[in-house]
């Protein structure tokens, strides 16, 4: 069977395709192909999970996909959302085996989860 080798692309709405793009690229480094350029993320796993239908975990009801983004110090990344005036989950959970996860949300309401892999989970 042939077998996808990878994530080519995330799309998705905005009310400022623009200025969400700058967000992004601004705050977590993510180049957006609206400036003429490819973001190339490090490898590493990649988690495809449907969750259903009515889970609390992505936050808004209506919010129907969530990104995880792989970080390499959780910590940092948050203070740094924070400090940019993002709204930051005061949350952050440790999974055994797995990393540690916190949540924050683009400036429109789009919640993302950002994980911070242990070495043996790479």
């Amino acid at each position: 069977m042939e077998k996808v080798q990878g994530i080519g692309g995330v799309f998705f709405r905005s009310a400022d395709p623009e200025k969400l793009a700058r967000w992004y690229q601004d705050h977590l480094g993510v180049d957006a192909v609206s400036d003429g350029d490819v973001w190339r993320p490090a490898g590493g796993p990649v988690v495809f999970a449907p969750f259903a239908a009515d889970t609390g975990y992505f936050g808004r009801p209506g919010q129907q996909w969530m990104l995880n983004y792989r970080v390499r110090d959780l910590d940092a990344m948050l203070a740094q959302l924070r400090q940019a005036g993002a709204d930051v989950d005061d949350e952050v959970r440790t999974q055994e085996g797995i990393g540690r996860f916190g949540w924050a949300c683009d400036p429109e309401g789009n919640r993302f989860e950002l994980w911070e892999p242990v070495p043996e989970a790479l």
